[in-house]
């Protein structure tokens, strides 16, 4: 860049001190049903300009997110054909959250349901607003450790999962080179890194099981 000419900025338009006005939300109505999620229609007023218009939004129950880790410290992964992209698509397990059910209930759910894979302390590590442009609920992001696999996958009638294990290090590669492209499961290994941070540490401290040596001839 040339000293003499720096580049040219463009001031930021002024707000009010509070930041940016909400809007006011006059009347919510239900403009159609596609199973999985609602569109709605809202009649919206800005509270200074006066103006009026009408916003579309996307209703849909809240998600959640599964982090497995097995013993080894490996993640469990689920590849599956996915109709927005139609291709298939690397991702950790997870699901929608049923009407009064709680996210971490939902999580050890919907992992074992999609994996067969059944672990312990479970927690919830983190949770979004998924698109908040144009949707109204959360995903939750959950971490259980020492998962193996203890049952029959239950998938729902159109679900076809491939159930594959990768170490940690590994899926963190992937999620940087692209090979993981779904927004929330590169979210969630987000909010997982620091947690890997200190488990892996502690991990490699703890020393591990040794091959035994080969029994001396005559005594297999």
């Amino acid at each position: 860049m040339d000293v003499n000419h720096p580049a040219r900025t463009t001031p930021l338009q002024s707000l009010p001190p509070a930041g940016p006005r909400p809007w006011e939300v006059r009347a919510t109505h239900p403009h159609a049903d596609c199973r999985v999620f609602s569109v709605l229609r809202k009649s919206c007023r800005h509270p200074a300009r006066g103006t009026e218009r009408d916003f579309f939004s996307l209703h849909s129950c809240s998600w959640v997110n599964v982090i497995a880790l097995t013993p080894a410290r490996e993640i469990v992964l689920v590849n599956q054909f996915r109709f927005g992209v139609e291709r298939c698509s690397l991702e950790i397990p997870g699901g929608m959250i049923d009407a009064g059910e709680d996210a971490l209930a939902a999580g050890l759910r919907e992992l074992e349901e999609e994996t067969g894979f059944v672990g312990q302390r479970g927690r919830l590590i983190g949770q979004v607003w998924p698109n908040p442009a144009i949707m109204d609920n959360v995903c939750f992001f959950v971490l259980v450790e020492d998962a193996v696999p203890t049952s029959d996958m239950k998938w729902d009638q159109d679900e076809e999962i491939e159930v594959t294990l990768a170490p940690v290090d590994q899926v963190m590669e992937w999620a940087r080179n692209g090979r993981i492209r779904h927004s929330l499961v590169l979210n969630a290994l987000f909010h997982f890194q620091p947690i890997w941070a200190e488990l892996g540490d502690e991990f490699n401290r703890t020393p591990q099981a040794q091959p035994l040596d080969p029994l001396p001839d005559g005594l297999h």
